[in-house]
């Protein structure tokens, strides 16, 4: 892959990533030239598009011996929070898509989760163990104040008695305390909150769409105090 050419790079409002990488698996590329002939400047604001997608299974498995847990649940492709260093960008490119400003840009939420958990979880070879929800992209995004699916999986692993562990870097999240703490309750379930900087200025640059530092400490705050295990995800440090 080419090295990044710093001049092509373009600053657009509220995003993290500033240029569309070439998408690895596409077979062929194309790009563009300027031929002399008049036309619109391209908009430096970019609105978010979502595009749904019937998931045709729930459980995403790894054998990682890296990972603290061998199963997650997605219930969204790509983040709005545009991250500049996720780890997840990459994966974007298996749908066609950019892991730069497609990746924060252009959403796919799946549906048909729930129902397809329910079957999984109900296998007779199923062994329970955490779900981690959020492995790839945070579940709180603001897509879900929408679709609603992280809290619908969060009602069928509370009645199944199933534990799960959480990531997110959203306030969203305080809509469903109410389900996470009779969870906590049952010892079903830990929370961690990703929060890589107190400096509001360099989130902005860092995590344009994420909240704010001190919102993330009142999230800590407030599950603590619900009796919801809360604890926190402090990387990258930059600089460090």
């Amino acid at each position: 892959m080419a090295a990044f050419d710093p001049s092509r790079a373009t600053v657009h409002k509220g995003r993290g990533a500033t240029y569309d990488p070439h998408n690895r698996f596409a077979p062929t590329r194309s790009v563009a030239e300027d031929d002399g002939w008049w036309q619109e400047e391209a908009s430096i604001s970019l609105a978010t598009e979502v595009r749904e997608e019937a998931s045709k299974s729930a459980l995403s498995w790894n054998k990682s011996p890296d990972l603290p847990f061998d199963r997650s649940l997605n219930p969204y492709r790509g983040c709005e929070h545009g991250c500049v260093y996720c780890y997840a960008r990459p994966s974007h490119a298996y749908w066609d898509l950019s892991p730069g400003l497609d990746f924060e840009t252009k959403l796919i939420a799946r549906h048909g989760l729930v129902e397809h958990l329910k079957e999984e979880l109900c296998h007779p070879h199923y062994v329970c163990r955490p779900i981690n929800l959020s492995g790839n992209t945070d579940c709180y995004q603001p897509l879900e104040a929408t679709y609603q699916t992280t809290r619908r999986l969060l009602e069928l692993l509370l009645a199944c008695r199933h534990p799960v562990t959480l990531v997110t870097k959203s306030t969203l999240i305080l809509r469903d305390i109410d389900l996470l703490a009779e969870m906590a309750e049952h010892r079903l379930v830990r929370v961690f909150v990703s929060l890589t900087s107190l400096d509001a200025n360099l989130k902005r640059t860092l995590e344009p769409r994420a909240a704010s530092p001190q919102a993330r400490l009142k999230v800590i705050r407030e599950l603590n105090t619900a009796g919801i295990p809360v604890g926190t995800l402090v990387s990258p440090i930059i600089p460090g």
